[in-house]
C-alpha cells in the first residue's frame, strides 16, 4: 500500500478501537449507570442509528462535490463532540442530543472512508484494501471492546466517561491523521464526459437508473438484513429463549465471529480474489443458510446443552466466514460500479441501505426470535438463500472486468469504464 493508503487505514482501525470501548456498553451506561431506565437507554439507541439515516442521504454529495477528506475531518470532530459530551451527560435530553451528534458523525464517516480507499486504490489493490480494512476495523472493536471491558465499573461513572473520552480521542487522531493524507485528484477519464458537450449527469435519478447498483443495493438490504441486523437481536433473543443458553455465553460467541474474521481473512481472500464476485457472494448465501440450519438444531434439536451451546457459538463463527468472504467483493464492487463524479453518493446510498437494514433487523427479528423460534428460523434461511439467488441475478447485469477484477492487468481506480474501440488503455500514474 502507497503511504496515503496505510495512514487511511491506521485511521480507520483507531476509530474502530474507539467504539469498541463504548458500543457494547452503551445500554447499561443509560440505563443503570447513570439511572436513566430502560425505555430512555431504548430512545438514545434508537437515535443513534436514525441519526445515520437523517445525514447520509446529503453525504454522498458533499463527498463528490468537497472531497472525501474535509467530509471526514468535520465528521470525525462531530463525532469526538458527541463522544465527550454524551460521557459527561447525566439527563435524558443531554444524552439523547449527544448520541444524535455521534451516530451522525461515525456514519458518514464510513462513505468517506470508503471513497478515500477508491480514491487512493486502483483495480489491482482496491479488493485488499477493503478487506484490510475490513480486518483492522475488527481487530479494532474486538481489542477496544475486551480493553473496555477491563475498566468499567458500573459503580463508577467516571469509569463510563473514560471510556467515552478515549473514544473522542481516538475520533480526533483519525481526522489529525486524516489531515496528513495526500489525496490524489480523481483520475481524468474521456469518456467520463459526455460527447455532446453536456455536464456529466449526476445525482438520485441517475442512480436509481443504474440497475446494476439498484440491484446490488437490493442484495446489500438482504445481507444486513439477515446477518448484522440479528447478531444482537433477533439471534441473541433466540439463543437464550429457544437455546437455553448463558446471556455470557453471547459475548464468546462474538468473539468467536471476530476470531474466525481476523484468523481467515487473508486466507480467504486469496481463494476469493480471483474469481467472479457474483458467485463469491452466492456461496455466502449459502454459508449462511446452513449457519441458520445450526442454529435452528440449537433450539429445536432437543439435544444436550453442551451441543446447544456450540451449535450456536458454530453460527456466529459460519457468520463471520461469510463476512470474510463479503470484505474483498461487495465494497469495492459499489466504488467500481460507480461513475467517476458519483463515487461518493454511491458509497453513501450503500451506507444508507446498511444502516435501513439494521434499523429494520432488530425490529422484525427481535420478536421473533424471542418467541417465534421455528418460523425465525424458516424465515432466516430463506433469506440467506435469497441472498444467493439475488448474487447470480446480479452477476448477469455486471461486465467481466466488474464481477471479475483479475481480468484485466491494467491499474484503474474506476472500473466501469469502456474505452473506445481500438484506442489503447493507459495506466494512470502510480499513487505515493
Amino acid at each position: 500500500m502507497g503511504a496515503a493508503l496505510r495512514r487511511i487505514q491506521v485511521g480507520s482501525a483507531l476509530s474502530a478501537f474507539g467504539l469498541g470501548f463504548t458500543v457494547p456498553y452503551l445500554y447499561v451506561y443509560v440505563a443503570q449507570v447513570r439511572d436513566l431506565g430502560a425505555g430512555t437507554a431504548g430512545v438514545v439507541l434508537a437515535v443513534f442509528a436514525m441519526a445515520a439515516l437523517a445525514v447520509l442521504p446529503f453525504t454522498g454529495r458533499a463527498i463528490d462535490r468537497r472531497g472525501p477528506l474535509p467530509v471526514l475531518i468535520v465528521a470525525s470532530g462531530a463525532a469526538a463532540v458527541g463522544a465527550c459530551a454524551l460521557g459527561l451527560s447525566d439527563g435524558v435530553t443531554s444524552a439523547v442530543l449527544s448520541a444524535a451528534v455521534l451516530g451522525a458523525g461515525t456514519a458518514v464517516m464510513q462513505p468517506a472512508l470508503a471513497t478515500m480507499l477508491v480514491w487512493c486504490s486502483s483495480a489491482a489493490t482496491r479488493t485488499r484494501a477493503f478487506a484490510m480494512q475490513f480486518f483492522l476495523q475488527n481487530l479494532g472493536l474486538g481489542i477496544g471492546g475486551l480493553v473496555g471491558g477491563q475498566l468499567v465499573d458500573v459503580g463508577r461513572p467516571s469509569s463510563f466517561t473514560l471510556l467515552f473520552l478515549i473514544e473522542a480521542a481516538m475520533f480526533l487522531v483519525l481526522g489529525v491523521v486524516a489531515a496528513t493524507v495526500r489525496m490524489p485528484g480523481t483520475p481524468s477519464l474521456d469518456d467520463a464526459v459526455p460527447t455532446d458537450g453536456t455536464a456529466p449527469r449526476a445525482g438520485l435519478r441517475v442512480l436509481l437508473s443504474h440497475r446494476a447498483m439498484v440491484q446490488l443495493c437490493v442484495l446489500g438490504f438482504v445481507i444486513f438484513f439477515a446477518c448484522y441486523g440479528q447478531f444482537e437481536s433477533g439471534l441473541a433473543a433466540y439463543g437464550t429463549e429457544a437455546a437455553g443458553i448463558d446471556p455470557s455465553t453471547l459475548g464468546i460467541a462474538l468473539a468467536a465471529n471476530t476470531a474466525v474474521i481476523v484468523a481467515a481473512q487473508f486466507v480467504v481472500l486469496r481463494l476469493v480474489e480471483r474469481r467472479r464476485r457474483s458467485r463469491v457472494i452466492a456461496w455466502v448465501g449459502l454459508i449462511w443458510a446452513f449457519a441458520w440450519v445450526v442454529a435452528g438444531y440449537a433450539g429445536l434439536g432437543h439435544g444436550s446443552q453442551t451441543m446447544a451451546t456450540a451449535a450456536m457459538i458454530s453460527t456466529y463463527a459460519l457468520f463471520g466466514l461469510g463476512e470474510a468472504m463479503l470484505s474483498p467483493t461487495v465494497a469495492p464492487l459499489v466504488a467500481d460500479l460507480a461513475p467517476e463524479s458519483m463515487v461518493g453518493q454511491y458509497n453513501s446510498a450503500f451506507a444508507l441501505v446498511k444502516q435501513l437494514a439494521l434499523a429494520v433487523g432488530p425490529a422484525v427479528g427481535g420478536p421473533m426470535g424471542a418467541s417465534l423460534h421455528g418460523p425465525y428460523i424458516v424465515t432466516f434461511v430463506l433469506f440467506s438463500l435469497g441472498i444467493t439467488v439475488l448474487a447470480l441475478k446480479l452477476g448477469r447485469q455486471l461486465t467481466p472486468v466488474q464481477d471479475k477484477p483479475s481480468l484485466t492487468p491494467v491499474p484503474s481506480r474506476v472500473v466501469a469504464v469502456s474505452l473506445p474501440e481500438g484506442e489503447p488503455a493507459v495506466a494512470p500514474t502510480p499513487v505515493r
